[in-house]
């Protein structure tokens, strides 16, 4: 071990000193310097009203404005459907209608219209069918019965999940498309089951056990007086009301 002396001694108290002195020095600076920076935030001018407009002004100038994008424009009833446009006899059918059963001729297009496609596709006078929609609920396509049946021509759901399809919802018949395709395909099953068309209209009514054929009768003779107006030449249409017919 070594022994300590005098001037050691001294050394060492000097070294001692100088490192208090600066330690000192540096917190007496970091003092300083925050007392200047308090000094500064104390006589700091408060913002006027006209500082924070004009703040807000320049940061709304710098932030694009974002696009909302426009919703679609709704899509016209009578475009709805790609066959809208009536053959010359359904055109005379359609007036026909529009007057015995005051519907506008508007919302008939496109139900007609359906009616002639399906008819085409599946090998039924389209005629038939619009005389099946005028029996079952006169063109009203939100139409319900105490039996569950529903729209243009009363499907019960039910009984035709194979032909409406697994993804349509529950209300998927008040579509008016959707319902006359499914209606005309009950049509041609009962065609198919049954062999004639009044069973197989006595087939959809649900009164097979009807031996008068009452349901089918009906259908039938509208039929034909749809026929006859789709047949009407515009001379007759002149004439009729001086005939009276």
């Amino acid at each position: 071990m070594t022994q300590a002396t005098p001037s050691g001694r001294l050394l060492d108290g000097a070294a001692a000193f100088l490192v208090h002195f600066v330690h000192g020095g540096v917190v007496l600076a970091a003092f300083l310097a925050l007392a200047c920076v308090a000094t500064q935030y104390i006589h700091q001018e408060p913002l006027s009203y006209d500082d924070l407009q004009a703040a807000e002004e320049e940061t709304s100038a710098t932030v694009a404005p974002v696009a909302t994008p426009a919703a679609p424009a709704a899509e016209p009833l009578k475009q709805q459907h790609a066959a809208a446009r009536l053959t010359g006899e359904m055109t005379r059918v359609r007036d026909f209608v529009a007057r015995q059963y005051k519907v506008s001729t508007h919302t008939l297009e496109p139900m007609l219209a359906a009616a002639e496609t399906s008819g085409r596709k599946l090998g039924i006078d389209p005629l038939l069918i619009v005389a099946v929609m005028a029996i079952e609920s006169k063109f009203n396509p939100f139409a319900e019965s105490s039996m569950g049946a529903q729209g243009l021509m009363q499907v019960i759901p039910r009984f035709h999940l194979d032909k409406i399809g697994k993804g349509a919802g529950e209300g998927a018949l008040f579509d008016p498309m959707l319902n006359i395709r499914v209606g005309t395909q009950v049509l041609v099953e009962g065609m198919k089951r049954f062999g004639s068309m009044q069973t197989a209209l006595q087939y959809y009514g649900g009164a097979l056990d009807d031996p008068d054929a009452s349901y089918a009768n009906k259908v039938l003779a509208l039929k034909r007086r749809l026929t006859t107006a789709a047949e009407r030449t515009a001379a007759e249409r002149q004439q009729a009301p001086a005939s009276g017919a």
